[in-house]
């Protein structure tokens, strides 16, 4: 019963929300507002493309918060954490307004996903490109990533992520495909 009602359900959901569509807002400085309520709204776009047996066993958020199967909110007053899991360089934690993560279950160099929501007046290439160098320039203990990708979602949304090439490369096709006008900024072999 529930493989008849869940798409039927979902299929309302879609129709309703493309009817609120039409042109976005403007905040009072004259550019769009973010079609995201968060960073959690981020990935979950991101997840919510995957087919069900392309998802893989994650939890999100940080320690004390985590979420087992599905991204989770980020604490971003604890930096260490930002950059012991994620990747975010502490000299980055000022510039950031929101987080969120998802991480492969069993082992976070075989996936690691994160959403952040820059503050206004934060240097994309500089936030990418300190990110980017903090991530590769790590020590890798059980294992290392094949691949780290930097999206520009939009909004003043990054994402960032890390992990197995195959893993890595279905993130990147779903995260393009669910974020409308995406783009790599970056993508890069970890070695």
């Amino acid at each position: 019963m529930k493989k008849i009602v869940w798409p039927l359900v979902m299929s309302m959901v879609v129709l309703v929300l493309s009817g609120c569509g039409g042109q976005p807002s403007k905040t009072g400085m004259g550019e769009a507002m973010p079609e995201y309520e968060d960073a959690l709204d981020v990935l979950n776009s991101i997840t919510g493309v995957y087919k069900e047996d392309e998802l893989f066993s994650l939890y999100g958020g940080d320690q004390e918060n985590a979420v087992m199967d599905a991204p989770g909110k980020f604490d971003i007053s604890k930096s260490e954490e930002l950059d012991l899991v994620l990747g975010l360089p502490e000299s980055q934690t000022a510039n950031i307004e929101d987080a969120a993560s998802m991480v492969h279950m069993m082992n976070a160099n075989t996936f690691t996903g994160a959403a952040y929501r820059l503050k206004d007046g934060t240097d994309l290439d500089t936030f990418v490109e300190t990110v980017k160098s903090n991530i590769l320039a790590r020590q890798w203990i059980c294992g290392q990533p094949d691949t780290l990708v930097i999206i520009d979602a939009g909004g003043g949304y990054v994402v960032t992520a890390f992990g197995q090439a195959e893993i890595m490369e279905l993130f990147k096709t779903n995260a393009l495909s669910a974020l409308s006008g995406a783009k790599v900024v970056t993508e890069t072999p970890v070695s």
